[in-house]
């Protein structure tokens, strides 16, 4: 008898929790389609390419040559276009100086429907905090960024890139093209690792090499997941197993991240030990937060700490690679331009064999080739907001008040309106000339307005460092038969590897 309750009791449970997940579904779609109402009405002024009824334009933009494919676009309706990723959610993909100008010199804040993705990993730091939050922080980590900060990390940049080139003086000598990309990637990482963390030039400790690990693995996890629908629920997502591995990575990053918080305080209450801190050659940037109090003498919570430390280590490594690689691909691609940038290196260098602060400024050529290979391939070719307030453009179309951008700058960067002939690869674009009489939204490598990226200038110094001393140790040359496949992501990638022929420069070398 108590059995047969029981399981009535149970099957009844069973009902009722079926009936709650089937109202809750409904309503949840009832929710969405009222959202893509809006952000169709929304967008009616704004023609567009045919979408399909379920994808939307998804399926397009995950093909190979989906980049090209939005330039074609951009020259078929000017200035903007929607942009629907499946049938719920809707961006106006913008792509013209004044309708950057328009939304990128305002505050609006990063469009949640992409960047929420970042939250379990990087927490809510610089990257996604809007508000006060994000003015407060911004503040507190600026003095991270200045110059007599940034000077020092020379010395840490020129270190990690000398060690990737003695093992590529190695496979230059089997006379083969290889892949750049990871290389370049260990190499980014485990400098970002030096000027957060402090570590020394004796290399990563086994904690250090499992979240050295984990941080690749977040970075293409998360890439993953925006790319496929399916994982976009976070109640699904953590319920497979890719999900559960970005959990786990997760954890890893997050314990290194705590723990090196708590040794740095702890060592910080014992007076040798801040001696010894404030006597190294340079303060890392853990030291920069620690250290920095708003004008109430507020500091930042632990939680705040490790969101920015995540976010820095998560920006910075994987869009420099970039950088880097598509800049020595075009390097191989035009060797007249490379030999120019390796005459004015040498010229710099004299009889030195090492780089100092000084000469960074120095090098106008090698800058402006860096400027137009980020213009042709930027790092991040995507970014978005959401409007926090409605947005007249410059032709009289506007947009209401939650509103979701796309600024494109893939194609911004390709505007033959802005940029004649713009596939070709041509450095004096960014002469002092030509750029003051350009539009100052046409060039948008680390984004623009008062959310441009904080880090750029330590970006550019480590840019022209690894460049530098990459020209002077080797001549690159193409591998004809295995040309990059550029993939939007995250970050600019391509989808078979970045492959040069290296020949080293070296006396001797042969």
């Amino acid at each position: 008898m108590v059995s047969v309750l029981l399981s009535l009791s149970l099957s009844r449970l069973g009902l009722w929790a079926a009936g709650l997940i089937l109202i809750l579904g409904f309503l949840k779609l009832i929710r969405l389609l009222l959202r893509r109402q809006m952000l169709a009405r929304a967008m009616d002024s704004f023609p567009g390419p045919p979408t399909h009824w379920l994808f939307g334009h998804a399926q397009e933009i995950q093909q190979t040559g989906s980049l090209d494919k939005v330039v074609s676009w951009a020259h078929q309706f000017p200035y903007a276009h929607p942009l629907w990723l499946g049938q719920f959610l809707g961006f106006l993909n913008i792509y013209e100086p004044d309708y950057a100008k328009a939304v990128y010199s305002r505050g609006d804040p990063k469009a949640p429907d992409v960047y929420d993705f970042f939250l379990q990993w990087i927490g809510k730091g610089l990257l996604v905090l809007q508000g006060p939050k994000w003015y407060q922080h911004r503040k507190l980590l600026t003095p991270g960024f200045h110059y007599d900060v940034l000077k020092p990390y020379v010395a840490v940049f020129a270190d990690s890139t000398q060690t990737m080139l003695d093992k590529w003086e190695e496979k230059a000598r089997e006379d083969k093209s290889f892949d750049i990309f990871s290389d370049v990637g260990h190499m980014a990482l485990i400098s970002l690792m030096k000027c957060t963390f402090g570590k020394g030039d004796s290399g990563l400790g086994h904690r250090d090499s499992s979240y050295y690990s984990a941080v690749s693995d977040l970075t293409l996890l998360m890439q993953q997941r925006i790319e496929s629908f399916q994982y976009h629920n976070d109640f699904i997502y953590w319920l497979t197993p890719h999900g559960r591995r970005f959990l786990r990575a997760c954890q890893t990053a997050h314990d290194h991240t705590d723990q090196v918080i708590r040794e740095r305080k702890a060592a910080l209450k014992d007076e040798k030990e801040q001696e010894k801190i404030q006597s190294r050659r340079h303060l890392d940037f853990l030291d920069i937060l620690l250290g920095a109090r708003d004008e109430n003498g507020i500091k930042l919570s632990d939680a705040d700490l490790r969101a920015e430390v995540d976010t820095f280590m998560f920006e910075g490594h994987d869009t420099t690679t970039s950088g880097i690689c598509w800049f020595l691909y075009c390097m191989a691609l035009y060797p007249e331009h490379q030999h120019r940038c390796r005459e004015e290196v040498c010229e710099i260098l004299g009889n030195r064999d090492s780089l100092q602060w000084d000469d960074l400024g120095k090098m106008t050529y090698l800058t402006m080739c860096i400027k137009e290979s980020f213009r042709l391939y930027p790092p991040v070719p995507q970014v978005y907001r959401q409007l926090s307030k409605p947005v007249n453009f410059v032709d009289g179309r506007s947009l209401p008040e939650g509103s979701l951008i796309s600024l494109h700058i893939y194609a911004l960067h390709r505007n033959s309106a802005v940029w004649p002939d713009p596939e070709v690869f041509d450095p004096l674009r960014f002469s002092p000339e030509n750029v003051a009489t350009r539009h100052p939204f046409a060039f948008m490598p680390f984004s623009a307005g008062p959310r441009n990226c904080i880090g750029q200038q330590f970006a550019m110094n480590e840019m022209k460092v690894v460049t530098a001393l990459c020209l002077l140790r080797f001549e690159f040359a193409l591998d004809t038969l295995r040309p990059p496949i550029k993939m939007p992501q995250l970050i600019l990638r391509s989808k078979n590897g970045i492959h040069l022929r290296l020949k080293s420069l070296r006396p001797g070398s042969g």
